[in-house]
């Protein structure tokens, strides 16, 4: 099973962009998406240091409430 994780734009430098998450910096490789199509403030689906697709604030918010339901879950 793959994981994504959302993460939130905060700058961009050619092909690769500095994205924080849960207050984490990395930095991701844009290459995957299609040139333009993302900008500083932009949420996207990120794996394994690349940058799946670009996905609005609510998808981001959403999948963000399911990981930390799946992390708290008392099994």
């Amino acid at each position: 099973m793959c994981l994504a994780i959302p993460m939130e734009i905060q700058k961009v430098d050619g092909m690769v962009a500095t994205c924080v998450a849960k207050g984490i910096s990395r930095q991701v490789n844009l290459v995957l998406l299609e040139e333009g199509a993302f900008s500083t403030g932009d949420y996207v689906m990120v794996h394994v240091g690349y940058a799946l697709q670009v996905i609005s604030v609510e998808e981001a918010q959403a999948t963000w409430e399911l990981l930390d339901e799946m992390v708290n879950h008392d099994a």
